[in-house]
């Protein structure tokens, strides 16, 4: 990934390829935002002007490059909008850290084929070093492996590897504060873009087994303990919910457990995450233009696995638990079929109405072997369903709880990081669309509200007493459009600094 580092030194005697600064949307134009004082200088105070010459706005994702003054060792300004400009009221707050990170995110990715830049946008503490950090590393991602000269300089943007460097101006090197943003940044977005990787990982290539030893690999890196069962001993504990999912496909299912212990810890999260490496639809088989990017389906998991190792690497003082249920839901004379019934690992039967309900059913068994070690509070997080998409759109993704003081936290835990999140209820008169006259319940419901019928099934296999909530991810984990700050095509790596947030609220105390 791309190297960060914090720097004093000034703008224009800073050898770089680049100088990046930031230019917020004033009532009368443009204005050139604190960071940039040397670089305005050498234009003679006259920057935001030329700026506006050149069409730029200040408007958030803006992007316009110029030619850098005489005496600057670095080449070339970019300039990167910020949005609008903060009142005289907010001025003390400074800007928002999520478009300090979205612009940021910008300038990295045009900057991609260049050996070093310095990002001179607003810094009023270490939570700006820390958004900006976020934003250059994340904006910076590339997923290559598959490229033809992967690994020999040639990189999925145009050719281009990603940015090598990135000097933040304005950070304090010997600063503690500082450092330990940076640091926060550096393994935050480096679990993020490992969770992107295996997302945009071919579903040929990771595969159940596959996903399941990434997992081990980095238990034995991080210092975690790690529980594989397979199929022999899913079948044995009566995880009746993933095998059936898994039985239609000759890559056989996996469960997964990851745990990070903190010797001073007094509370213990679970996050349980949907993996199913690719999804066909089983018997109730997708339609043509719905199969293309179902290997994004194990998102929740990927989230779930990266936000476990990122607490390790931070060190937070809470336990973490981290369920991975993965499988790989295909047609095929052993899948599970319209009208089973599978016996699921808390004892409850389901009756399988469609087999492209499948996430809720791997989720289940999941959800309840987190609730037998009785955690302070559940997490699950998932590519749930299309509805929660056609509620939310493509960049939000919806919050159900069995605890509305916690689904609250959670919200506002995600829009804290710069995750767009909803709250979304739990209606109980939707419960009575899933009574099966054959089993204990049915995997789907009434049509409309798809997306809080799913959350409502979840809710069955939640442990008595125990605080939960769900993230439907549906819509944000993978993008199909173009990029977009430091969002890039494919894979997002949507929930985990989520995650993230409420381990260290957790451990701060903070979250209940």
């Amino acid at each position: 990934m791309t190297a960060l580092t914090l720097s004093t030194a000034a703008a224009p005697g800073l050898r770089a390829d680049a100088i990046v600064i930031g230019v917020a949307k004033g009532a009368k134009g443009p204005v050139v935002a604190p960071g940039a004082e040397a670089v305005d200088k050498a234009y003679d105070g006259r920057l935001a002007g030329v700026l506006e010459t050149l069409g730029a706005s200040g408007a958030e994702g803006e992007l316009t490059k110029l030619p850098a003054p005489a005496g600057f060792k670095a080449p070339l300004v970019v300039a990167v909008g910020l949005g609008a400009q903060p009142d005289d009221k907010d001025a003390e707050d400074g800007y928002a850290a999520e478009a300090l990170r979205k612009a940021a995110g910008v300038a990295a990715r045009a900057l991609a084929g260049s050996k070093k830049a310095a990002f001179a946008l607003p810094v009023d503490g270490p939570g700006a070093i820390g958004a900006i950090g976020e934003g250059v590393l994340l904006g910076a991602y590339s997923f290559d492996t598959y490229k033809e000269n992967a690994g020999k300089g040639a990189k999925a943007k145009n050719g281009k590897a990603p940015l090598a460097e990135a000097a933040l101006l304005g950070g304090k090197p010997r600063d503690a504060a500082h450092k330990g943003a940076l640091a926060r940044a550096v393994a935050v977005s480096e679990e993020l873009n490992r969770a992107r990787d295996l997302i945009n990982m071919p579903p040929n290539d990771l595969t159940p087994a596959v996903f399941a030893g990434i997992a081990q690999t980095a238990a034995k890196e991080h210092g975690l303990k790690v529980q594989v069962l397979d199929d022999k001993a899913l079948a044995k504990g009566g995880y009746g919910g993933i095998l059936g999912v898994g039985g239609g496909s000759a890559a056989t299912p996996r469960l997964v457990k990851l745990s990070y212990r903190h010797p001073k810890a007094e509370k213990h999260l679970s996050f349980v995450g949907k993996g199913i490496t690719y999804d066909s639809g089983g018997i109730s088989l997708k339609p043509a233009g719905h199969n293309e990017t179902m290997k994004c389906d194990m998102s929740g998991a990927a989230a779930v696995f990266a936000a476990v190792v990122a607490a390790a690497r931070l060190g937070l003082e809470v336990n973490v638990t981290g369920w991975l249920a993965l499988a790989e839901n295909m047609p095929s004379g052993s899948a599970v079929r319209p009208g089973d019934v599978l016996r699921m690992y808390s004892g409850k039967t389901v009756e399988v109405l469609n087999t492209d309900a499948e996430g809720r059913l791997v989720l289940a068994d999941a959800l309840w072997a987190a609730s037998q070690e009785n955690p302070d509070a559940i997490v699950d997080v998932a590519t749930l369903t299309g509805a929660m998409m056609l509620a939310l759109g493509s960049r939000t993704f919806g919050v159900m709880a069995n605890d509305d003081a916690f689904r609250s936290a959670v919200y506002e835990a995600a829009e804290e990081v710069g995750e767009p999140a909803w709250p979304m209820p739990l209606p109980e008169h939707l419960r009575k669309g899933m009574d099966s006259s054959v089993a204990d319940i049915a995997n789907m419901g009434e049509r409309w509200g798809g997306g809080l019928v799913a959350g409502l099934f979840l809710q069955e296999f939640v442990g008595d007493g125990i605080t939960w909530a769900h993230l439907d991810i549906a819509g944000p984990a993978f993008n199909e459009g173009g990029p977009f700050g430091y969002t890039p095509k494919g894979g997002t790596g949507s929930a985990v600094r989520t995650l993230v947030r409420l381990a260290e609220l957790t451990a701060a105390g903070d979250l209940g």
